[in-house]
């Protein structure tokens, strides 16, 4: 683990709720339900199941306009893999704030059924 995983959790949750303040409102009603859960990596049954173990963050359960478990058994969420989110950023703060910003709204994306171009034509990314 990081040398402080206290920081990197306050951080990350720091971001993220700055970046659902700056969501237009429209946006913000969709995000503000969405639970996100803060995970040192990806677990072991995850990455079993294929994913990838430097993952830095996963959508899981129903997207918008799906109801609730209609195809997913999962409920609605977000995890940012926050060790990962940290060696990915080298140990950069800034770039560590700036790529837990990017990978929640890259997550909050899939949520919605946007792609990364739509998200970026949006000024989102």
């Amino acid at each position: 683990m990081a040398d402080d995983w206290t920081w990197l959790l306050k951080t990350a949750h720091d971001e993220v709720a700055a970046t659902l303040r700056a969501l237009p409102a429209e946006l913000r009603r969709h995000a503000a339900p969405l639970p996100v859960s803060y995970e040192p990596w990806p677990s072991d049954e995850l990455v079993e199941d294929g994913l990838d173990p430097d993952l830095l963050g996963l959508f899981v359960g129903d997207g918008i306009g799906v109801a609730d478990g209609e195809q997913s058994p999962l409920p609605r969420q977000v995890f940012l893999f926050l060790e990962n989110l940290w060696d990915f950023a080298e140990g950069d703060p800034k770039t560590y704030r700036d790529e837990v910003r990017i990978t929640y709204i890259h997550e909050f994306g899939h949520y919605l059924g946007l792609d990364e171009d739509e998200l970026e034509a949006r000024g989102l990314l």
